[in-house]
């Protein structure tokens, strides 16, 4: 079996690339600099040449607040270019994997949300990967994500440990709540899924809903730092106010994938742990 990553530079597309060559899958690895996937001649071309069974496309624009000031962009690189992947996917005979996100819901539901639950996306990124998600086939799959940390590029994670190095306390939102994902728990589950032949919509997150508040508490533990230093503040409080609006619910159920019996990922406080082992061994 043969896939091809988009995205194979960014968190989640090398935790992907690892674990699928890992298992003894063929895979190629794309970047923005070997294939711009908004060239839809170089896409088809990349494709035929490749021709995988799978394309696990993790290539995205996933600057939140950037987006809301450059909606062209957003849906160029988050719409459009998927859909071109989609279908020249299906000309080869792939089929594609698309990682989405929590942003597609509006986080007002009292409670998790479930795969079927109505989207109704509140910021032009979550538009732009809700369009996305549209122009996937039945027979594709859709993983969304939330509150992604990893080891390659920036997330939370560090941005929380770099704050605590340079700042006695910190200043975190308590009023928005999710899931964290880590990247390597959730390249497993995408394997999984493609091993399994599913198809359709499945949340893949790690368990343990927090607000950001309790989350960088959580990393400071993990740290052995004092998590007494943060300090929880209202989005509202914020300043200057961000210029795309989060979800104040962004808590995915992972109900399809116990639905298809399919194993939940660890509370995640266990990658949390790993994660931040990792990142304080100087390579």
């Amino acid at each position: 079996m043969k896939v091809l990553v988009t995205g194979a530079g960014g968190q989640l597309g090398s935790e992907v690339v690892h674990v699928f060559a890992a298992r003894g899958y063929e895979v190629v690895g794309t970047t923005h600099e070997s294939l711009d996937i908004t060239d839809a001649v170089a896409v088809e071309a990349a494709l035929q040449r490749e021709q995988p069974d799978w394309v696990i496309h993790c290539a995205a624009w996933t600057a939140v607040d950037a987006c809301e000031s450059d909606a062209e962009k957003a849906f160029l690189v988050n719409a459009s270019a998927t859909e071109v992947i989609v279908q020249a996917a299906s000309r080869v005979g792939a089929r594609v994997v698309y990682i989405s996100t929590d942003y597609v819901f509006d986080g007002s539901k009292n409670g998790p949300y479930v795969e079927s639950d109505i989207v109704n996306p509140q910021s032009v990124y979550g538009a732009s990967k809700l369009a996305g998600e549209r122009a996937m086939h039945e027979e594709d799959l859709v993983v969304r994500v939330s509150w992604l940390c990893g080891f390659t590029g920036s997330n939370m994670v560090k941005t929380i440990l770099r704050i605590a190095e340079a700042n006695p306390e910190l200043s975190f939102v308590s009023d928005q709540v999710g899931h964290p994902t880590f990247a390597d728990d959730a390249a497993r589950k995408i394997i999984e899924l493609v091993d399994g032949n599913h198809c359709g919509i499945f949340h893949v997150t790690n368990q343990g809903a927090v607000s950001w508040y309790e989350f960088a508490q959580e990393v400071l533990r993990a740290a052995d730092l004092d998590p007494l230093r943060v300090k929880p503040v209202t989005t509202a409080g914020l300043l200057p106010a961000r210029p795309a609006k989060r979800p104040a619910n962004s808590v995915l159920a992972n109900a399809a994938l116990t639905s298809a019996g399919v194993e939940l990922l660890d509370d995640f406080r266990v990658p949390l742990r790993r994660l931040v082992k990792r990142l304080s061994i100087p390579l």
